[in-house]
């Protein structure tokens, strides 16, 4: 386990309707569920009380890259996303690659016996605990933090 830093990260899964949010353990070993935070103008002060209550040193927002690796139509929204978060909290936030985190997540669920209706309230959890745990392991592999640090807010000029 080279240079992996210590501390609970939170996992952000951000959807037009819902956003979830997963966290791992201190020693990054495993992504557990949180909560599905329904999207709207509080979205952004109820992952910063989550990130307080689990005390944690970063959060990570899934980047929803298409599977070229470019934009997709959800990407802005992410980034926008992340950018809330990084402009109402002194934690470091992060842009991770997600592709594939929801589609994993389906599978999963679908994989356990869950139809797609019956899974519709986590499957945003398990998205950010799948795109959270990658996440950890790249960390883990590669000894450097994943992602793309999202820069704090400029005051408007």
């Amino acid at each position: 386990m080279t240079g992996f830093r210590r501390g609970v990260r939170l996992g952000i899964d951000v959807g037009k309707a819902r956003v979830g949010v997963a966290r791992s353990d201190p020693d990054g070993l495993l992504a557990t569920p949180v909560e599905t935070v329904p999207r709207n103008d509080d979205s952004v002060a109820r992952i910063l009380v989550l990130a307080e209550e689990h005390t944690a040193v970063e959060i990570l927002v899934g980047l929803p890259l298409s599977l070229s690796g470019g934009d997709s139509a959800s990407t802005g929204d992410a980034r926008e996303f992340a950018a809330a978060l990084a402009a109402a909290s002194a934690l470091p936030v992060r842009l991770v690659d997600e592709r594939l985190s929801t589609v994993s997540a389906h599978a999963a669920l679908r994989e356990s016996g869950r139809s797609q209706r019956s899974s519709r309230s986590i499957v945003d959890q398990v998205a950010a605990v799948v795109l959270l745990q990658q996440a950890l392991d790249v960390e883990k592999n590669s000894g450097r933090p994943p992602g793309t640090p999202v820069p704090p807010a400029q005051e408007p000029a």
